[in-house]
């Protein structure tokens, strides 16, 4: 038995061995380790553990490759901001500049048809509130219309033919006065003390007279171009009462016509601004109209009273020069000085020179304030400078027409800058308002807001808790 017992404990301490060894076994396989072989007989050993790992030297570090240069800054941000504002102004400038050329290079090409209907718009300024009046009497609107535009056009044809009748009447009268006048003004140099001789004279008659002699191709040119502006002076004439006969009859659908060629957001703003610019216009018109023959009669009644041969005819000129501001009158009154001088003499000049100044001066203070009024609030440096530029861009025509574009441009710009302001005031106004709605409706929902909160803590109210005249529903 005893042996028995050890050959037991024998076997089972084997067993316990190889089990042993091959749960190692199994491990070492499992970690990738090689295997060892132990033999059945031998008592088992602790596994040995795995050796460290030896640690490997980092490769060398590759050469650093070069810095990236700093990003250039933007162009926009380096030009100082009073050169990009100066810039912008400069391009805009140029491109209003070149526009404002190119209108003018076009308006020179077509001026007889631009000063025509320029010419148009002022007498239809003059007529049609004698339209309007007939019209009211009563008659239709074509009859009214063709009334008063055959009586406006009768009189200022006899208006021309007088003057003319007037200066062929007086024509010789006036060349024995000249000539008697250039005697005169000789024999005062002869007599004066800058020491002038007669030869020095004769010398001077001699070269006036050879110059015409040479310059006869010139003057034969001249006088062609004189016909030929007569033949255009007639054609815008003819045109001139064509434009006006059609704005005097259909005005207002030929303006509606005009309104559909703007954009549609422009419409609203210039349909506003046509009747004030009407009103300006025909305000300027009538009182220049009323000025201008205020002159005509006292100018014409003073050179009459002095003895100046045709004091019709420059009566005549005066009131068509008094269309010019400030140059027309300056213009007509030096002729009628020079008339008065080669006629009548220095002392006749020099009362007629007192006379259109005394003129001009309740003309300035007292006619033009009390009669134009608020139509024409224009500068008189800007009339100056307005009148120089018409008159170099398309001559007298553009002279006469200058102010009144400028008083209508002036104007047109003055309502449509309020009408800006305005509309500015009620957007912000509308914004406030809106505003407010909606803080009133933020605090109506916080107060409801509020009260629910309130019956979620108290709870419901009970009947006896509740205002008079509340009774509570029974169920």
């Amino acid at each position: 038995m005893q042996k028995w017992g050890a050959g037991w404990k024998t076997i089972r301490s084997r067993v316990s061995a190889r089990l042993a060894a091959g749960r190692a076994e199994r491990r070492r396989a499992a970690r990738g380790e090689p295997g060892t072989t132990e033999p059945l007989d031998t008592a088992p050993t602790p596994p040995t553990p795995a050796p460290e790992p030896v640690p490997t030297p980092a490769p060398p570090a590759a050469s650093a490759a070069p810095a990236a240069p700093p990003p250039l800054p933007n162009p926009v941000a380096v030009v100082p901001w009073g050169m990009r504002v100066a810039a912008e102004v400069s391009w805009r400038l140029l491109v209003l500049a070149a526009s404002v050329w190119v209108l003018m290079r076009v308006i020179s090409e077509v001026r007889l048809v631009v000063l025509a209907f320029s010419a148009a718009l002022l007498i239809t300024a003059l007529l049609q509130p004698t339209v309007a009046r007939l019209m009211r009497w009563g008659l239709p609107r074509g009859l009214a219309t063709a009334a008063t535009f055959i009586t406006g056009f009768v009189i200022l044809g006899l208006a021309g033919w007088f003057v003319v009748w007037q200066v062929m009447e007086n024509a010789d009268n006036l060349s024995t006065s000249v000539q008697d006048g250039i005697e005169e003004m000789k024999r005062w140099a002869l007599d004066s003390p800058f020491h002038v001789t007669e030869k020095q004279i004769n010398d001077i008659a001699d070269k006036l007279t050879e110059t015409v002699g040479n310059n006869s191709e010139e003057l034969t040119s001249r006088g062609l171009e004189g016909v030929t502006f007569i033949i255009e002076a007639l054609t815008g004439m003819l045109l001139c009462a064509f434009c006006t006969l059609f704005l005097l009859y259909d005005g207002r659908r030929i303006w509606y016509w005009v309104l559909k060629l703007f954009p549609q957001d422009a419409r609203e703003a210039l349909e506003g601004a046509g009747p004030r610019v009407w009103v300006t216009l025909t305000g300027y018109v009538r009182g220049t109209v009323i000025v201008a023959l205020i002159d005509a009669v006292f100018i014409g009644t003073g050179i009459a009273l002095l003895g100046v041969p045709m004091p019709v005819p420059l009566a005549v000129i005066i009131f068509l020069g008094a269309f010019i501001p400030l140059v027309g009158a300056a213009a007509s009154g030096a002729l009628a000085m020079l008339v008065a001088l080669v006629t009548e003499g220095p002392f006749t000049a020099l009362m007629v020179l007192i006379v259109v100044l005394a003129v001009q001066q309740i003309e300035g203070h007292v006619l033009q304030p009390f009669i134009l009024g608020r139509a024409v609030r224009v500068h008189p440096l800007g009339v100056v400078l307005s009148v120089a530029c018409g008159s170099l861009i398309a001559g007298i025509g553009g002279a006469v027409v200058a102010v009144p574009l400028v008083a209508v441009a002036n104007t047109l710009v003055t309502y449509l800058s309020e009408r800006s302001r305005e509309m500015a005031k009620q957007q912000a106004a509308a914004t406030a308002g809106q505003a407010g709605q909606g803080q009133v409706v933020a605090a109506a929902v916080a107060g409801q807001a509020t009260g629910a909160a309130a019956v979620a803590v108290t709870g419901p109210a009970e009947p006896h808790d509740q205002p008079p005249g509340g009774e509570a529903k029974q169920t």
